[in-house]
């Protein structure tokens, strides 16, 4: 069994693998619905986390390359591009809705440089930099627990 499936790989009904969010963006992809391309991180991956001293399973990064370079096909952008950047939005969910499972990083691939590429491209500096304002407030609250109010005060 795999641990990353493209959204147009796996099964919308099931939810145990795929969590609720995974297992609905798949069956909207099935259904023909507009959804950017993406994939799902199976939960059996977050088992074997846990179970593993908070340990990735070794081969699951090769597997999240691969899909990253199947959406870089489908979009012709780039992660990590300085001119055309790629960006995510990482989600958890589980098979059951669940308090405390909402964490999202949205923009994931954004930087100092890929962050001037997309100022560039849409034409739009204060939206590129809105952008990144919001991936290194989601990043620090979601990964390093920095407190919203920090962010806030220097927003003000």
């Amino acid at each position: 069994m795999k641990s990353v499936y493209f959204f147009n790989e796996g099964d919308g009904k099931n939810k145990k693998l795929f969590g609720g969010k995974g297992a609905g963006l798949m069956e909207m992809t099935r259904l023909g619905l507009a959804v950017p391309p993406g994939f799902t991180i199976t939960t059996d991956v977050c088992t074997k986390y846990y179970s593993n001293n908070k340990k990735l399973p070794r081969n699951l990064m090769v597997e999240v390359k691969k899909n990253i370079q199947k959406i870089e096909r489908r979009t012709g952008k780039k992660f990590g591009s300085e001119k055309n950047p790629l960006l995510v939005s990482v989600r958890s969910g589980a098979s059951v809705s669940m308090p405390g499972m909402m964490d999202t990083i949205l923009n994931l691939g954004l930087n100092d440089k890929t962050v001037l590429g997309l100022a560039n491209s849409s034409k739009n500096p204060r939206f590129a930099l809105d952008s990144y304002r919001r991936f290194v407030q989601l990043f620090g609250k979601v990964v390093f627990g920095v407190d919203d109010k920090k962010f806030e005060s220097v927003l003000h």
